[in-house]
């Protein structure tokens, strides 16, 4: 049987697919570009947006969890 934890992370993993999935499904030419974009940039940048990604994903969840008490 699976705890609690493991099936919000299964859950939050899964919707993070579900929305990427969408993305591209909606916007195929400005993923494409995104893309394109993504080629250009320094792997420096990229730690350091998801890096600012990850702290705003962390706000918002703890946001969440102060706004359900």
């Amino acid at each position: 049987i699976m705890s609690d934890f493991a099936l919000y992370i299964f859950t939050g993993i899964a919707m993070a697919i579900v929305i990427e999935g969408l993305c591209y499904a909606i916007f195929p030419e400005g993923m494409r570009r995104m893309m394109a974009y993504a080629l250009t940039i320094t792997p420096a940048q990229f730690r350091q947006m998801g890096m600012i990604m990850a702290a705003f994903g962390v706000m918002i969840v703890w946001g969440l969890r102060m706004i359900s008490q």
